[in-house]
């Protein structure tokens, strides 16, 4: 079963705000990679998504989420510079938020429609998470969007934090205060594709020199802590995010991740 190719390839991409690089990795136990990535540098848009589905449904959903995405964003009919610009719709940049959650509801609207037309039912089919961080003008903050479990971290000042909470059941079960046995931690209570509507998690993030920002697959973040992801994060700099990258998937294959492995980095301006 053949993989769809990263709809960005593993090479660095100068942003107007800063420098990026995305490396995905099939891992030995995964006859396809469902991950795939996106770096759209004159968008000022990063995003990972993890496909799910089988039948290379999933490598579908995942490649037809970010297409649909960066083309929904890319033919907004906005100038960046006026309608994007800090301030010019309030403290908290709704206009651009609305447009995000609009994308995501673009992209899930037009992978529902593929199920139904295949006659799977609702629930079923093929489907994908989605992290995105857009930041539309360089001095601006980042519009995040998430569905899904993969994850979307910010390291400042040496303490790396998650950005986005897993939309699983497991992740549920947890605030719920519930001990024991709990849900398995792949079980996602929403995906972009099975239903015909989503909630995405929706944020503005306040953008300061020096930020890095990982997004990543549950291939990563499912098996290696945050405290291992953070020692490899410290060595990042401009020049060395795809040596992090690697040794990112490298980790997770070496604490036991038995998923297609994916790390995105952005280094923003110092």
């Amino acid at each position: 079963m053949a993989s769809h190719p990263p709809l960005s390839t593993s090479q660095y991409c100068t942003l107007a705000g800063g420098t990026a690089f995305g490396l995905t990795e099939t891992g030995p136990f995964r006859a396809a990679n469902e991950d795939n990535f996106l770096l759209a540098p004159a968008l000022g848009l990063l995003a990972v998504a993890d496909g799910m589905g089988g039948h290379a449904g999933g490598a579908i959903a995942s490649t037809e989420a970010l297409a649909l995405l960066h083309a929904f964003l890319a033919n907004a009919g906005h100038d960046a510079d006026e309608t994007f610009a800090p301030g010019a719709h309030g403290a908290h940049g709704a206009a651009p938020l609305q447009t995000l959650a609009a994308a995501v509801a673009h992209a899930n609207a037009r992978l529902y429609q593929a199920n139904t037309a295949l006659g799977r039912p609702e629930g079923t089919g093929m489907g994908t998470t989605l992290t995105a961080l857009w930041r539309p003008v360089a001095t601006g903050p980042a519009y995040l969007g998430h569905v899904g479990d993969s994850r979307l971290y910010l390291l400042r000042d040496g303490l790396l934090s998650p950005l986005t909470r897993d939309q699983t059941l497991y992740q549920q079960a947890l605030d719920a205060g519930r001990t024991g046995a709990l849900p398995s931690r792949n079980l996602l209570l929403q995906a972009l594709g099975p239903g015909p509507v989503v909630q995405p998690e929706l944020r503005v993030q306040q953008v300061a020199p020096g930020d890095l920002f990982l997004l990543c697959s549950d291939g990563l973040h499912g098996d290696t802590d945050d405290a291992a992801i953070a020692a490899i994060l410290a060595a990042a700099r401009d020049d060395t995010l795809h040596d992090c990258c690697a040794a990112l998937v490298a980790q997770a294959l070496r604490d036991g991740s038995r998923d297609n492995v994916t790390a995105v980095l952005l280094r923003c301006a110092g």
